[in-house]
């Protein structure tokens, strides 16, 4: 009888996590079509503004914008790590700090001073579990990141770049490709590239079509100057595509989690269904003992 009360109190334990594992996966659900909806409805904006962006700087070789400008050798870099503040994500962190990682480290073999900046609390622990300096630590940025607050970011790098103080800024998140393709993967925000357009319009690892047709830029005509739209244009260009780093970051991370939980209940219910038949044959040979002592005593009494 004691095997069979373990076995219920084990399932019963199983069926707890599982209610749990089921509201989490839930309400993950429901925040990623939110965060999905923010960012598909910005794919379009970002792709369009880096394209201006970039037709503006070439078509206006005369004038260039600071922005544009590409530094060597690197002597200070900043590195954006965008993580979660919670776990139960599946390889989401993992994969997103192991790609920081990388890019952190061949920095440092370039010879550049990285300062890292990183958002979530999963990155920090993990920075700070190697023992590896940490400038700044932001924890606000959950899955419905504010323009407000990103463009506060944007403009103390784009000051700090400007000024000097850093030649180059990255940013490792995870990049949201489709609802069933999420790639961790470190961006160069600035200095901005001529190409980024082309670079956001495609996945990172996608091959560019042999023989296919480059895309044609647009002719611009300046009123009143070039200086002045450029001026206004490129820092708009830089922000939202920071922007859209963190929404994406932020849909990536309840994909993963939804789908972490989802996998989890599953797992659950087969345990569940595994401790049942247990018990069904602990409690069967339990009541064929019982029978057969009764029987034996029933003879005995004969």
């Amino acid at each position: 009888m004691a095997k069979a009360r373990a076995i219920i109190k084990r399932r019963k334990a199983v069926d707890n996590i599982r209610k749990i594992t089921r509201t989490m996966e839930l309400i993950a659900t429901a925040r990623f079509r939110k965060a999905m909806d923010r960012a598909v409805e910005a794919e379009a904006y970002t792709k369009k503004i880096a394209e201006m962006a970039a037709d503006l700087g070439e078509s206006s070789p005369s004038t260039p914008h600071p922005l544009f400008e590409k530094r060597e050798p690197v002597k200070n870099s900043l590195l954006l790590v965008l993580s979660s503040n919670r776990g139960l994500a599946g390889g989401y962190n993992g994969n997103v700090l192991r790609a920081a990682m990388r890019d952190y480290q061949d920095l440092q073999a370039e010879g550049s001073t990285v300062d890292v900046e990183i958002s979530g609390k999963r990155g920090q622990n993990f920075w700070k579990y190697r023992k590896l300096p940490i400038s700044v630590g932001y924890l606000q940025f959950e899955d419905k990141p504010a323009f407000a607050e990103v463009e506060k970011l944007a403009e103390r790098y784009l000051a700090m770049f400007l000024e000097g103080k850093i030649d180059r800024m990255d940013v490792a998140y995870t990049r949201f490709v489709n609802t069933s393709r999420q790639e961790a993967v470190v961006r160069t925000l600035l200095p901005i590239q001529v190409d980024a357009a082309d670079a956001d319009a495609k996945p990172a690892d996608a091959a560019p079509a042999a023989g296919g047709p480059a895309r044609q830029r647009t002719p611009y005509e300046f009123l009143p100057d070039a200086e002045g739209i450029l001026q206004e244009m490129v820092p708009v260009s830089f922000k939202v595509r920071l922007f859209k780093c963190f929404l994406d970051a932020a849909v990536s991370e309840q994909i993963a989690r939804m789908v972490a939980m989802k996998g989890a209940s599953q797992n659950a219910d087969e345990l569940s269904k595994t401790l049942t038949r247990q018990y069904n044959r602990a409690r069967q040979s339990q009541i064929t003992g019982d029978l057969a002592d009764i029987v034996g005593a029933a003879t005995a009494l004969k």
